[in-house]
């Protein structure tokens, strides 16, 4: 599996390298810097990017606008963000397209080797992995509006669960209840925010967008 990674501190960008090595992965590139990481997304085709959302020149979202236009050329593009902030609005922009292979994490809240490579394949097979703290400042806002205030509590626990790109079987271990209880939440999340039942992990991330979107609607 090829990783391009993007991060303008050399210690990061070097242990990210090692680490990501160790774990069997091939490291397509290594940049600093948001030009490089333009060049490296469209000239490569790496399997997965791993972005810092601020790097050089601009120090601001140079990062994720780089995979954001790279998305755009190439649909459907794995992206795993790895930020010290939550940027509301471009996290949602990358789970606007419902193609899957997105994930945000936190650089503070890694707290192992494994989550984080698993992360990385879970994102480069197009599937999402979300920090729950990235999940939590999404759902937070005007949580009350519809179409959220239709969901049960359990159901919005499953829900953040899903977003983060927790299997039914995790969900169900998260939470201490059988797999199919937690089909039946799904299937009636789906079903009060107007999405087709459905395993698919894109239909997972609607979900997510069908209250975003219904939030800014109320």
């Amino acid at each position: 599996m090829r990783v391009v990674i993007a991060e303008d501190l050399f210690l990061l960008r070097d242990g990210l390298v090692r680490m990501l090595e160790a774990f069997g992965f091939e490291i397509a590139a290594a940049v600093d810097n948001g030009p490089e990481l333009s060049r490296a997304l469209k000239e490569l085709e790496p399997d997965v990017a791993v972005v810092d959302v601020r790097l050089p020149p601009s120090f601001s979202d140079e990062g994720l606008q780089c995979a954001l236009e790279a998305r755009r050329r190439r649909p459907g593009l794995p992206v795993l963000v790895l930020s010290q902030h939550v940027e509301q609005l471009y996290a949602r922009e990358l789970l606007a397209d419902g193609t899957g292979g997105v994930g945000y994490l936190l650089k503070d809240r890694v707290f192992d080797a494994e989550q984080f490579t698993d992360a990385v394949r879970r994102v480069a097979a197009g599937g999402t992995a979300m920090d729950p703290q990235v999940i939590q400042q999404l759902l937070s806002r005007r949580s009350q509006e519809a179409p959220m205030a239709k969901l049960t509590g359990r159901e919005r626990e499953v829900m953040e669960l899903m977003a983060q790109g927790r299997s039914n079987a995790a969900i169900a271990t998260q939470l201490v209840v059988t797999e199919r209880a937690v089909a039946k939440h799904t299937s009636n999340i789906f079903g009060k925010l107007g999405l087709p039942p459905s395993d698919d992990d894109n239909r997972r991330v609607l979900a997510v967008l069908a209250y975003l979107d219904g939030s800014d609607r109320g």
